[in-house]
């Protein structure tokens, strides 16, 4: 049995439960698309029904970003994501069952690879209009999306949501699904072009002038 130096075995210390939560960002393909959260619905005898993050406690032996990967596994039927801890929520009292960590982390992906996810029942649901989640998922996923925004705010596309080639548009309309507010097109522009190299080639399949593509450095 191992003893602290004040002589106290570990084994006598009250400990928490530690669990992972994922906040599994992405930007569903549309006219006017929005930022939006991967939901699943809860199973078992508690809270069943309900909508939450992915997630799961930690097993014996099991590393953290394990349990994570797990869960996505299990939970939203995703695989080869990887995610970052965002931020350990430790409330005593943000499960009533009883004192539990929860160690969540985000990822953000193009919605391609969330298909397997939809169509085995799992959401999007936009991050502006997420209220009522089990436990403090709520403010996961608000914690997340303020640092997905905070990212845009600096950088033209940090995670990679568009393909590596595109138009500024595309671009902007990325940006104005992220941030949720209407840019305005020159001041936007102005801004971007400086972070990106043009590719000096024109999209196809549009209407009118074919718009110029370009890449990140």
């Amino acid at each position: 049995m191992s003893k602290k130096p004040s002589g106290k075995a570990l084994e006598e210390y009250p400990r928490p439960s530690v669990a992972v939560d994922t906040a599994v960002l992405t930007v569903p393909e549309g006219r006017k698309p929005r930022l939006s959260v991967l939901l699943v619905r809860r199973e078992g005898t508690h809270r069943p029904g309900q909508w939450l993050l992915p997630g799961t406690f930690i097993h014996p032996g099991e590393t953290l970003s394990g349990a994570v990967l797990r869960s996505l596994r299990e939970k939203a039927h995703v695989r080869g994501l990887r995610p970052r801890q965002l931020h350990v929520f430790d409330d005593p009292r943000r499960d009533d069952r009883g004192w539990v960590l929860s160690v969540a982390h985000v990822d953000v992906v193009p919605p391609v690879r969330l298909t397997k996810a939809l169509e085995a029942g799992c959401v999007l649901a936009s991050v502006d209009d997420v209220t009522g989640l089990a436990f403090d998922h709520d403010a996961i996923v608000r914690m997340a999306t303020d640092d997905l925004r905070s990212g845009y705010r600096e950088h033209p596309d940090p995670d990679r949501l568009l393909p590596e080639s595109f138009t500024l548009l595309q671009l902007q309309r990325l940006h104005e699904a992220v941030s949720g507010d209407d840019l305005v097109k020159d001041t936007f522009r102005r801004n971007m072009q400086p972070h990106l190299v043009e590719t000096g080639e024109l999209a196809e399949g549009t209407v009118g002038k074919p718009a110029r593509l370009w890449r990140h450095p």
